[in-house]
């Protein structure tokens, strides 16, 4: 095991906050590597980044690895340099290691984890690229890696008219098919890492973790929400049947946990979205309207989001006309939904896409003017305005040219085709010469080995 590189004797308290002092992008690198070398920091639960760090090697690009945590070690099964000293020692250690190996670019899951923030503020400082990969902005089929940053934090520009002059030079994104997931497969690798951050305190007994609830109770959690899937999905389905004929808007829930609640909106939590939304529904609504809240899919909480919503309903006068489900595809429940409120969930991405009405009540990539309904929430239930015709289009075909990589998390074929798809994203190795959303015939040759036909049925991913 390699030994930690730096001197931990040494604090860094800035006093900003991380967007105050977060450089607006790279310097000149301060050192000139002979070749590429990349660094991996914390990526998703499972074996993903080391597979992705293999390839990135056979193409001679050198590779290290810093391991924060057990759940970190347990998904790095070689030899890494393991950080274990305290949060504010971390600056200059992580300084200290980008000079002594010559690092020139740095891979990271998620640009708000607590070290991420950090480590892309002392990385631009010395020159040294960031990538930041992170769920998709389109789902599903595609996962995020962009330059700097994510989300909010994204230098996509939020102009309509930007987007349509550079769509206008930009192939339509091939047709390919569907990318396989397995939420059991999603859940076995986050059960492993998880359980591995609990049992490795010892060995990182520093480690600030980026989620706020209890690891166990997460654990548990998503077993138990497993066994009652099938359960779960009739009872939506039992109650999209119920709405026929009316008219309702749709409401994705999102994780309290996620930066995206944290850092870019502002409610402390999804309990506070979800009761500010109640209130505007109860109050500007027209009569005749209904609400139908969907859980997010992957949340592990047993909070009892039934019992919340119903007490919030019934303090309202509307428990008739407001709907949980904890299950169920949202596809299905937008078919014949007047719009679409979320606080700045992906899932808004579905919805633009089939013309419909969304309202944001957070930072989103996508909200901006032709998009999305651009009034306060309290307008948006009797006057919600729908996309631009065109702009969606525009947007998305941008995304996928400059941000966006194929593949997934949640099955082999699926991890297989975002090696190959951040690999040409990143311009390593001899096939990487287009942009994942240019390289159809290279995609459909490696759909092509992994056995995945491409059907009549196949459709264009969402």
């Amino acid at each position: 095991m390699n030994s930690p590189t730096g001197n931990l004797s040494v604090l860094l308290r800035p006093s900003a906050s991380p967007a105050e002092r977060m450089p607006l992008g790279p310097r000149a690198l301060v050192h000139k590597p002979e070749r590429r070398a990349f660094l991996f920091l914390q990526g998703p639960p499972g074996p993903m980044m080391h597979e992705l760090a293999l390839a990135m090697r056979e193409q001679g690009v050198k590779v290290e690895r810093i391991n924060i945590c057990g759940g970190d070690q347990i998904d790095w099964p070689e030899s890494a340099t393991n950080f274990r000293g305290a949060f504010g020692d971390w600056p200059v250690f992580f300084d200290n290691f980008l000079r002594e190996h010559q690092i020139t670019d740095i891979l990271l899951f998620g640009d708000c984890r607590p070290y991420h923030v950090s480590a892309r503020g002392v990385a631009a400082l010395r020159g040294v690229r960031t990538y930041v990969l992170e769920e998709g902005y389109l789902r599903p089929n595609w996962m995020t890696l962009e330059p700097e940053g994510v989300n909010a934090h994204s230098t996509l520009s939020r102009d309509k008219h930007w987007f349509l002059a550079e769509a206008e030079h930009l192939k339509p994104d091939p047709y390919l098919p569907p990318i396989t997931a397995s939420f059991r497969r999603r859940a076995r690798d986050s059960y492993w890492h998880y359980h591995s951050v609990v049992t490795g305190l010892l060995a990182f007994p520093h480690y600030r973790s980026h989620r706020r609830s209890s690891l166990i109770l997460e654990g548990l959690g998503w077993l138990w929400k497993l066994a009652r899937q099938k359960r779960r999905d009739q009872r939506a389905q039992f109650v999209l049947q119920q709405l026929a004929g009316k008219d309702y808007f749709v409401f994705p829930l999102q994780l309290s946990t996620d930066s995206q609640i944290r850092v870019h909106s502002l409610f402390p939590d999804m309990q506070s979205a979800a009761a500010f939304t109640l209130e505007s529904f109860a109050s500007h609504a027209p009569a005749n309207v209904h609400l139908l809240i969907k859980s997010h899919p992957l949340s592990p909480s047993f909070f009892n989001w039934s019992r919340f919503i119903g007490s919030a309903a019934r303090r309202l006068g509307i428990e008739d006309r407001v709907h949980f489900v904890d299950g169920g595809d949202l596809d299905a429940m937008l078919e014949a939904a007047r719009g679409l409120v979320c606080v700045n969930s992906t899932s808004a991405t579905l919805a633009l896409a089939r013309g419909i009405p969304v309202c944001t009540i957070g930072e989103a990539i996508y909200d901006m003017d032709g998009l999305t309904h651009q009034g306060h929430l309290d307008s948006f239930w009797a006057d919600p305005t729908p996309p631009e015709p065109g702009v969606y289009p525009a947007f998305r075909r941008v995304l996928v040219d400059r941000c966006l990589v194929r593949g997934g998390l949640a099955s082999e074929s699926a991890v297989e085709i975002l090696i190959q798809s951040i690999l040409d994203r990143l311009k390593i190795g001899r096939e990487a010469k287009s942009a994942p959303g240019d390289n159809g015939r290279e995609m459909e040759r490696l759909y092509a080995r992994l056995g995945i036909s491409r059907t009549t049925a196949a459709v264009r991913s969402k």
